[in-house]
């Protein structure tokens, strides 16, 4: 009986041991949890009440100190605009205890043309140098060193001295471009007392003075669009950047009527689809009277295509290897060029005329053929899955998929008995052709010269402000491939101010700057809508024949 009674013992404690064994994991797994998550609540609602522009990072891309406690730190919070770094622990005392960068001076603060540094402590950028003794800074594993958030003028803990905490911020290399949170101030009380007359106030009345707007489609490209904008607020004013996935480019342009008739420079950061609905935004400032306050475009590359961004030098695409400070400088040093921009209106055959006709803007280029069935191929696939489309290689992958698979199949051909085409009033007899490619600027299909093809005959070059279209044939996918890697010479039509192509029979795919759609029976009437004004990069474009000066 003792037996028993002792194994029944040994039996239950074991069970209770087992059990305990199981539970006090999870237990202590739900714990944590639970922690985290309240964790992760505290700190979501520090972000959202915050001045600052903080964002969590799992892993900081440089060695960094806790602004508040100087300790190392791996992970933890980051501020987009003024570049503090915090542990989880001191967010919310760094929140309270340091301000970010002021877009605007504040109403106490009175009129002013002038404002003194803003000097963040540790985590400077590698490789920088100070400032007053020329000997680079950030060299100790620990917090030391000054930035300011405005200049990026930085300073040894040894080298600071008072007269440097006091000085007036000259706003560093790209004073010309920033807009000063004084000078919004000014503008914002003279609005209110509905004064009008900018021109004495600093620096509108600085002669060199070109501010830059930066309209990011944070959609485009590798998730760039992101990061490019964080790093564009720390080097201007934060009212200068925009996200376009947040606020539309018609809103943000309102911004021009703050700052110099005819000075203002736009960057836009995204694909040509981007530039064409910034574009557009800007034709709608033409029609509310702001035609004075019209800026200047320039392209940072971040979609597939980007022919418009190479026409105008600024390259076939953007993965970060120039540095934000590089981009600006081009910004900077860019020349103004004008741009022809297309009405295309699609009538459909038939209906009495009841439907409205379909009318885009064109800024590249309109096609009929096997580039548009590519497009619409890949344009339903992505609609789909657009998770799988979001790498520049990928994209082209697919496209090159979709043109193998046509020049097995021929879905477009014998397009010349399908269509009639008329350039300037008069009547083109077409060739056995698959395709039919109208261009306003000199590249297409992500970095061809279409109109130049081999570059072997004697044509004039394909230009973007010339009020005219360059009209070409395709025999098919695989004669714009040879044409891509300069084998063929495209079916040259003619060059025309107004192009107008019947559709007879048949559904065809159609494309106006890459958006693209199955059009039955109709007319194509596509005539010179405006110019638009762009800056020019020189030397950036991909091609690397002679023919890459196009609008010197």
């Amino acid at each position: 009986g003792a037996g028993d009674a002792s194994r029944a013992g040994a039996d239950w404690r074991l069970a209770v041991w087992t059990l305990c064994s199981v539970l006090l994991p999870v237990l202590i797994t739900a714990w944590c949890s639970f922690q985290r998550s309240r964790r992760q609540l505290l700190i979501r609602d520090i972000f959202r009440k915050s001045k600052h522009d903080w964002h969590y990072t799992d892993l900081f891309g440089q060695p960094s100190y806790c602004c508040v406690c100087a300790q190392h730190i791996l992970r933890g919070a980051f501020c987009g605009c003024c570049g503090l770094r915090v542990c989880e622990r001191c967010l919310k005392k760094a929140d309270q205890r340091f301000l970010c960068k002021e877009i605007m001076m504040r109403a106490t603060a009175g009129a002013s043309s002038s404002m003194p540094h803003h000097w963040i402590r540790g985590n400077v950028p590698l490789c920088s140098c100070c400032m007053v003794c020329k000997q680079q800074c950030g060299t100790q594993p620990k917090l030391c060193d000054y930035r300011c958030v405005w200049c990026q003028y930085i300073v040894h803990d040894e080298c600071m001295v008072d007269c440097l905490r006091t000085e007036d911020c000259t706003f560093g290399e790209f004073k010309d471009l920033i807009i000063p949170p004084y000078y919004l101030s000014s503008i914002n009380q003279m609005r209110k007392e509905k004064r009008t007359s900018y021109e004495k106030v600093v620096p509108y009345c600085r002669k060199h003075w070109m501010p830059v707007m930066v309209l990011a489609n944070t959609r485009s490209g590798n998730n760039m669009g992101e990061t490019l904008l964080g790093e564009f607020k720390m080097l201007l004013n934060p009212v200068q950047v925009f996200d376009l996935s947040k606020i539309a480019p018609a809103k943000a342009l309102q911004l021009c009527t703050w700052l110099p008739c005819k000075a203002v420079r736009v960057l836009v950061c995204g694909g040509d689809g981007t530039v064409g609905w910034v574009l557009d935004a800007i034709d709608e400032m033409k029609i509310k009277g702001q035609e004075r306050y019209i800026p200047q475009v320039a392209i940072l590359p971040l979609g597939t295509g980007n022919d418009l961004s190479n026409t105008l030098g600024w390259g076939a695409g953007y993965a970060g290897e120039a540095p934000v400070e590089q981009i600006l400088r081009n910004v900077m040093e860019a020349d103004g060029i004008k741009l022809d921009r297309w009405k295309v209106q699609v009538t459909n055959k038939g209906y009495y005329n009841l439907r409205k006709p379909k009318v885009f803007t064109m800024n590249n280029y309109f096609s009929i053929g096997p580039d548009a069935l590519m497009a619409l191929n890949f344009h339903a696939h992505r609609e789909k899955t657009p998770s799988l489309f979001s790498s520049r290689i990928i994209n082209k992958a697919v496209y090159f998929f979709y043109g193998t698979k046509d020049c097995l199949v021929q879905e477009c051909k014998d397009l010349n008995k399908k269509v009639e085409l008329e350039l300037d009033g008069e009547r083109i007899e077409l060739p056995n052709l698959e395709g039919i490619i109208v261009l306003n600027i000199g590249y297409w299909g992500g970095g061809c010269r279409l109109w130049e093809g081999m570059g072997d005959e004697p044509y004039p070059l394909a230009r973007h402000d010339d009020g005219l279209l360059e009209v070409v044939g395709v025999h098919g996918s695989f004669h714009c491939a040879q044409i891509q890697v300069k084998l063929a010479n495209p079916v040259r039509l003619g060059q025309a101010h107004t192009v107008r192509l019947i559709l007879k029979s048949s559904m065809m795919p159609m494309q106006v700057d890459g958006e693209p759609w199955a059009q039955g029976p109709c007319t194509v009437t596509i005539t010179h809508k405006t110019h638009a004004l762009m800056l020019y990069h020189s030397g950036e474009q991909t091609d690397d024949d002679d023919a890459s000066s196009l609008s010197e």
